[in-house]
């Protein structure tokens, strides 16, 4: 997916600034072609189809996650701290609106209209980012560095399903401070309660 001409990847970033402000159908190859500077049959030569296009965009977003995601692991061993890690990057996209939603998140709640193609690639970003998630919960569990109320795996459905809620309702209120207001909470609710001392 890096090998991609330069040309290539100034469309695949106009059109992901495109999704994210309007979804799948909220743009057009016209709308690329007016902010690229290039016409639309040089659009249709990179990528033939608009379905060609945001699958494309779709599995390099997920490619680019998951390389933030393994340098996360490679910087912060402590599972807590890298739920926080996690949230805060996007409190900061967010915050200075470089990525102010995730695409996959966005592209998710319009799955009964999307082709089945970018349908699979968005799935597969799901099940990636859950499966993180996942082992970041196992481990903190298993070390007595998280506190659970449910499995993992439903902690880390959760969690998920919180950060693209605070996403939205940052969006909705116009606010972006509601996504720490929203996440803040949950990620104190992981941290270990302190032992409290027995009292004779």
């Amino acid at each position: 997916m890096s090998n991609l001409s330069p040309t290539s990847d100034d469309i695949l970033a106009c059109a992901r600034s495109l999704i994210v402000a309007g979804g799948y159908n909220g743009f057009s190859y016209a709308d690329i072609a007016d902010v690229v500077g290039i016409r639309k049959a040089s659009i249709h030569h990179h990528f033939p189809s608009k379905v060609d296009l945001v699958r494309t965009l779709v599995a390099r977003y997920r490619e680019e996650a998951e390389a933030g995601i393994a340098n996360l692991e490679l910087q912060v061993s402590d599972p807590l701290e890298q739920l926080r890690f996690y949230a805060a990057y996007w409190e900061a996209c967010i915050a200075d609106a470089s990525a102010p939603f995730c695409v996959c998140a966005l592209l998710a709640s319009q799955l009964p209209v999307l082709p089945e193609e970018v349908g699979l690639e968005v799935r597969a970003h799901f099940r990636s980012l859950s499966a993180w998630l996942t082992s970041v919960l196992e481990r903190g569990a298993r070390h007595g560095q998280l506190q659970l109320m449910s499995t993992p795996r439903a902690e880390a459905e959760a969690f998920m399903a919180t950060v693209h809620g605070a996403m939205l309702s940052a969006r909705a209120y116009g606010d972006p401070k509601i996504f720490g207001v929203v996440t803040g909470p949950l990620l104190e609710r992981f941290a270990p309660r302190a032992s409290l001392p027995i009292r004779s």
